[in-house]
Order: structure tokens, then sequence, then C-alpha cells
């Protein structure tokens, strides 16, 4: 029986579940609150970039058998705050089909009065209405509702057992990354599109080339191509970016965030041109 829809998710997974395995040993064998503080520290970073693998997951799900998506998803939530179906209603239902339109955009970059937002802003503003903007997309797509509804019990519950058992475990293994995880995805998020008031879906997104970035992320600095085929695996984005990449201008390729741009960045040439980005 085939269980991954695509062979390229099987390393990104492995490592995800084996994260989420050494979450639970810790929980239950970390002799003091030094030891948490350590971990927390060590795993801030990987499960960062967890959120992309989420993102890229809500989008076109990992596996064939709904119970595994299910358990996956569990992993998924408790490193990154962002459970079943959120990132569906709020990001795919909600965002891409409304990002050209910043009245309506569930991650609108622009103030009612047509201003800019700041980063800072933008971040706190995009955390405090994300699920309740999930929610109420929610609302026109009852379809989502049971998985978003009742993974989302399943998840508060356990994490609720979790802090019966042990509070300061829970703390730093579970309900800091998540909130941290949480708040760092949408932060992510506003270098991707900020700035960029147009109808041309080719001009909508910045694109980032860097190599590091792009392996960490699982091709999320190939924005445009994400916008323009939303439910393209993840593995085909480059190709793809190259068959389009004539029409993306060249203001829109830029450099990762801190402290992603501290990593090495390989090879940044832009798929379908000649030119280093």
């Amino acid at each position: 029986m085939k269980l991954f829809r695509y062979r390229e998710d099987m390393l990104p997974v492995l490592c995800i579940v084996s994260l989420s395995l050494l979450d639970l040993l810790v929980f239950f064998s970390a002799p003091n609150a030094w030891m948490l503080a350590a971990w927390l520290l060590l795993v801030t970073g990987p499960k960062a970039c967890i959120c992309s693998w989420n993102h890229h997951h809500q989008h076109l799900s990992t596996f064939h058998q709904p119970l595994l998506n299910r358990l996956l998803e569990l992993c998924y939530a408790f490193h990154t705050g962002i459970t079943t179906n959120a990132w569906v209603l709020h990001h795919v239902l909600g965002h891409h089909v409304n990002y050209l339109d910043q009245a309506k955009d569930e991650s609108a970059w622009k103030r009612r009065d047509g201003a800019t937002m700041g980063e800072l802003e933008y971040t706190i503003f995009t955390a405090v209405n994300g699920y309740l903007r999930a929610f109420q997309v929610a609302r026109r797509y009852p379809r989502h509702q049971a998985g978003f509804f009742g993974m989302g019990l399943v998840v508060l519950l356990l994490l609720g057992a979790a802090f019966a058992w042990n509070p300061l475990a829970a703390l730093f293994v579970f309900a800091i990354p998540m909130l941290a995880g949480y708040v760092i995805t949408c932060w992510h998020t506003y270098c991707h599109h900020a700035g960029l008031d147009t109808q041309n879906p080719y001009e909508a997104s910045h694109n980032i080339m860097h190599r590091s970035y792009n392996v960490l992320t699982g091709n999320l600095g190939y924005h445009t191509a994400h916008h323009v085929k939303p439910k393209l695996h993840w593995s085909k984005l480059p190709q793809f970016h190259a068959t389009i990449a004539d029409r993306i201008p060249d203001h829109l390729y830029i450099e990762p965030f801190f402290p992603m741009n501290l990593l090495p960045p390989g090879d940044c040439r832009i798929p379908g041109r000649e030119q280093p980005a």
C-alpha cells in the first residue's frame, strides 16, 4: 500500500516525526528546568522551519490515508501552533483567493487607510486575528469544520493533559514552541507580499533564490510559482518557476530574512534565466 503521495516528503516527515518523539522523550525525562530551557533553545530554529512544511501539507496532504494525515497534523500542531485545517481555511481558501485584494485578504498587509503596515504591526495584527479569520472562513466551508474544530479540541485536550502531568515541561517543550511557531509563521508571511499592490499575479509576490532557505522551507522562496499553481507539490516549484521567470520583474527577487541570510547561499541562479539573483 502506497503511503506517501510524493516520495520527496519521506525525509521531511521522518525529521518532523523524529523531533516529535524527541519532544516526548524530553518531556518525560528532563531532570530540571535548565535541561528544558536548553532543549527549547536548541529546537526553536528547526521548529520555525517546520512551519513551512505544515503550510505545504495543508495545501496538498502528505499521505493517501486520512488517519496518517491527522496524526502528522498533531505533530505539526505541537511544533508550530497551527492545527488541522487552520492553514486550509485562513491561507488556502482565504489568502490565496484574496491576496490581490487587500480589502479581503486574510493576510492583508495594508492598513484601512491604504498605508503599508510595518513588519511588527503586521505580525501582531495577523497573529491576533489569525484563528478568528480561519473561523470566519470555516463558516463558508462546512466540510473543513470537523477537522478544524475536532482536531483543535484534541490538541487542547492533549496540551491540557501535558500541563496536568508536568506544567514546567509542558511549557518549555510544547506551549512556548507552539506560540513561537505561530508568531514566526505570521512574521514570515510579511515578506511574501508586503508593498506589492497589483492585480498581476506574476508581480504580486517576492521570491527568494537562496539555496539554503529553499532546502529548509521546501522551496517556499519560489513564491510566485506557488501562487500561480498553489496545488503544485513543493518539489516541483523550481521547474515551474523556470517556465514563468521571464514574467517576474527583477526587483521581486530578494534575500532571505535574518538569520536565514547567514546560511550558505549556494547556487542562487534564477531558474529560466542566466543571471544570478
